[in-house]
């Protein structure tokens, strides 16, 4: 059976309620402080959702299927919307089953972007908090939650056991292509992480929709705060440059606002517009390609 068969039968409701079951256990999973030992416990006692959450991911997500839907979206053909417009279209996804708070899509992001712009950070990395999670407009357009978010991995290499959950990549049809199965697959050491094929999700849309407005240090931000293996365990430095190893102090500073600065108190759009309204005009033009 090919890989385009099996996804077609996979469960595509892209509204499932599992997001914010899956951005606690994130949460949870990268607490500062925790021992390897607890990491292991964590994963093995799991939520069953978030199990099964990543048993699709990593068994759906082939090189063949990401350069498929890097085909798809990274012509951005999806129409043209300001950023204000892409919050407020992310805002129309409704996740029902957080009874721990009644915050929306766009009050998320502001929650973000001002621990950013408290903490005294660049302007531009105030930005880039608003709009790293934009890209998971892709539920909207239909894309299965497991092809949207979750810990991002190189696809056409070895897989590593820090990712989390490895031993679902078993069931991943490119674990049976040898040259995958290699330290380096269909790559060179030290190529740099920007001739590596991602798995595909929120992470490298964005990247895709905004690199040629915001600084590098930005981009990789978005590009990779969900590889983890990566920027929290060390692994597959031997496919970086020193252009990546430059960059990724950035990416750990982003880190922690990415992952806590989730709360129940609501940010007031109202007087908060103003200034964001001229943050967005520094950097963005009035419409974007999405």
């Amino acid at each position: 059976m090919s890989s385009t068969t099996q996804v077609s039968e996979v469960d595509q409701n892209p509204l499932s309620p599992d997001m914010d079951e899956w951005e606690e256990f994130l949460e949870g999973r990268y607490k500062e402080g925790k021992s390897q030992e607890e990491f292991r416990q964590y994963d093995a006692e799991a939520n069953p959702g978030v199990a099964e959450f990543y048993r699709l991911n990593h068994t759906y997500q082939t090189h063949a299927y990401v350069l498929g839907k890097q085909t798809e979206y990274f012509g951005l053909k999806r129409g043209e919307k300001s950023i204000w417009e892409a919050a407020e279209f992310l805002n129309t996804l409704v996740d029902d089953s957080d009874p721990d708070t009644d915050l929306t899509q766009l009050e998320h992001l502001l929650q973000t972007s001002e621990a950013i712009r408290r903490d005294g950070h660049p302007r531009w990395m105030v930005a880039t908090g608003f709009v790293h999670d934009l890209g998971k407009c892709l539920c909207l357009y239909g894309e299965p939650q497991w092809g949207v978010v979750g810990d991002t991995f190189p696809t056409a290499c070895a897989y590593s056991g820090t990712v989390v959950f490895p031993t679902y990549f078993r069931s991943n049809p490119d674990y049976q292509n040898p040259l995958y199965q290699t330290k380096f697959g269909i790559y060179e050491e030290n190529c740099g992480l920007d001739r590596v094929t991602m798995s595909f999700g929120h992470d490298s849309y964005i990247y895709e929709v905004m690199k040629n407005y915001l600084p590098m240090e930005s981009l990789y931000m978005l590009r990779y705060h969900s590889f983890y293996a990566w920027h929290r365990h060390g692994a597959y430095d031997y496919l970086c440059n020193e252009q990546d190893r430059a960059m990724l102090p950035w990416v750990l500073k982003f880190n922690p606002y990415d992952l806590y600065s989730k709360g129940n108190t609501k940010p007031d759009l109202k007087q908060l517009m103003p200034y964001y309204a001229e943050l967005f005009a520094e950097f963005f033009p009035e419409k974007i390609e999405w």
